[in-house]
């Protein structure tokens, strides 16, 4: 007769963690506090310590860590931002920036680290496990929702929703005055976004840089689409739109159709904060525990993601050079309903 036996977590740890760090990188999310969160208590519970970088990369090189506990995080999951900040670090593309990260890192005892952020995030952590022993496992943070492998990046829902809300009081004003308003928002490479918020708001154009089409829908509808509906407009422009971004789409409207009255605005960092939704909290939670897990489970250099809701680990070197494709069919979506 044989028994199962459940060995403690302490037991099965195969890489024998004693201390891990976490840190925000790349542009903020609505979400990343409650991932910080996630990842400390979860470490915790496993009796590791837990130490925070703040500043991002920077942070690493400069060696600015400070000590998590449980009643550090307490409080946090419900606010916009990061509590231990973030930013780009261009020195910390070099190697003498990752050695210095390096030995600082070694210099705190850190067996392993858990970044929240986006591709570039991840690309920095690839390179640094690559040259170094040290583990890296990432947690998809950025509102844009465009890295490969993943469906969901955290932030993502809460930013879509603060575009709706703005574009349905823009559409309060445009409906009042009779007047096109070109709304542009986030998505410098990638117009999922756009699309969304285009598409739950009612928008009758939507630009973003996957596509060219919307040009000539755009051209109707100023044309003969504005003319029939005698009402307003509503285009949603992706700043990576390749024909420049709102404001210079809008100029050219301006000289071809002098007749229409024509607005610009650019909702720009609004749509990087407040209060996370609660799918958004809910993720970031189930990764943050997945992030940790992975560590313990001695994997390095991968990315949480979700897939059809489930927690999947994506290898660093994935998520990072495959492109992360939208679902165009939405457009046609958008067409059909704009009929």
């Amino acid at each position: 007769m044989t028994t199962n036996t459940i060995l403690p977590d302490v037991l099965q740890n195969k890489r024998k963690l004693n201390k891990i760090a976490v840190f925000t990188s790349g542009g903020d999310a609505p979400g990343m506090n409650a991932a910080i969160r996630a990842v400390t208590r979860a470490a915790i519970s496993k009796k590791l310590k837990v130490t925070g970088i703040r500043h991002g990369y920077q942070g690493m090189i400069d060696g600015d860590f400070i000590p998590l506990t449980a009643s550090d995080v307490s409080g946090i999951i419900q606010s916009g931002g990061t509590i231990l900040k973030t930013g780009r670090c261009e020195a910390f593309k070099t190697p003498e920036g990752r050695q210095q990260a390096y030995q600082h890192l070694k210099r705190a005892e850190i067996d392993a680290v858990v970044v929240i952020g986006g591709d570039g995030s991840f690309s920095g952590a690839m390179e640094m496990s690559q040259e170094f022993d040290v583990s890296f496992v990432g947690i998809p943070a950025t509102i844009d929702n465009d890295i490969y492998g993943t469906d969901y990046t955290i932030g993502y829902e809460t930013a879509l929703n603060t575009v709706v809300d703005a574009v349905d009081k823009i559409r309060d004003t445009a409906r009042s005055h009779g007047r096109i308003f070109f709304v542009e928002v986030m998505g410098h490479e990638a117009g999922l976004l756009a699309l969304d918020s285009g598409i739950a708001s009612g928008a009758e154009v939507i630009l973003i840089p996957e596509s060219t089409e919307q040009h000539e829908e755009l051209e109707w509808f100023l044309n003969k689409g504005y003319k029939q509906k005698e009402s307003s407009g509503i285009i949603i422009v992706a700043e990576g739109d390749e024909t420049g971004g709102a404001m210079k789409i809008a100029e050219k409207v301006k000289v071809e159709h002098p007749d229409l009255d024509v607005r610009v605005t650019i909702l720009g960092h609004i749509q990087r904060g407040g209060s996370p939704s609660a799918k958004d909290r809910i993720n970031a939670t189930r990764m943050g525990v997945a992030a940790v897990e992975a560590l313990f489970d001695d994997q390095k250099s991968i990315m949480i993601g979700l897939v059809n809701e489930k927690i999947v680990q994506v290898p660093f070197n994935k998520a990072v050079k495959l492109n992360h494709s939208i679902d165009l069919s939405l457009l046609e979506i958008q067409r059909l309903m704009n009929f």
